[in-house]
């Protein structure tokens, strides 16, 4: 569930921002693919037979994507309107949070891997790690990975990600992990300085 500045997350000062630097100079870089149905009569390219968008937020100072907020699209008055909203489940953790960095291996499928060698080889063994938080929300870097046999790899690799306790990193490990999870580090950094000075959380 998400939830926009009139909703229970909290007040739009708390999560509109970067969940590094605190900086609220925000973009959304909006990627659009659509095929649409060309009218004959009009020549006018009407009617989306197939959509597919991607929107992303982006921190003009320190240039991070913020996986902790979306764009959601309404109706307003008869024309549409998009706005950033807030992930309830993620964005508390990350903006208020600080970096904990992990010394991890996931054991895989190796079906799950797309590559293993070559320039994609680090996007694709982050992904079959840890899915969507393994490129979008982790700093993930792959040390090695190792093949057991046919069926399975072993990932070693170390992972940034943000938490409010050492607890709550586990979980978000945990809970992200598409194989066996084997923690061997845990340890919290020291968060990179705010571009503008303030509490995130007022």
């Amino acid at each position: 569930m998400e939830g926009s500045a009139a909703d229970s997350v909290g007040t739009q000062s708390s999560w509109l921002r970067c969940y590094r630097c605190w900086s609220q100079n925000l973009e959304v870089q909006l990627h659009y693919e659509g095929i649409l149905k060309v009218e004959p009569e009009t020549a006018e390219a009407i009617e989306p037979v197939e959509e597919v968008q991607e929107a992303v937020v982006q921190c003009l100072d320190c240039m991070h994507d913020q996986p902790h907020l979306s764009l959601a699209f309404y109706e307003e008055n008869g024309r549409r309107v998009s706005r950033i909203e807030a992930v309830d489940d993620r964005w508390e953790r990350m903006v208020t949070g600080m970096p904990w960095v992990a010394s991890c291996m996931v054991a895989i499928d190796a079906d799950e891997v797309d590559s293993c060698s070559g320039p994609e080889a680090a996007d694709s063994l982050s992904f079959a790690a840890f899915g969507d938080h393994g490129t979008r929300e982790f700093f993930t870097h792959v040390r090695f990975h190792k093949h057991e046999g046919d069926s399975r790899i072993v990932v070693h690799m170390l992972v940034e990600l943000y938490a409010r306790s050492e607890e709550e990193a586990t979980e978000v490990l945990e809970a992200a992990s598409r194989g066996l999870l084997t923690i061997t580090s845990l340890a919290a950094e020291e968060r990179p300085p705010a571009s503008s000075g303030g509490d995130p959380r007022h």
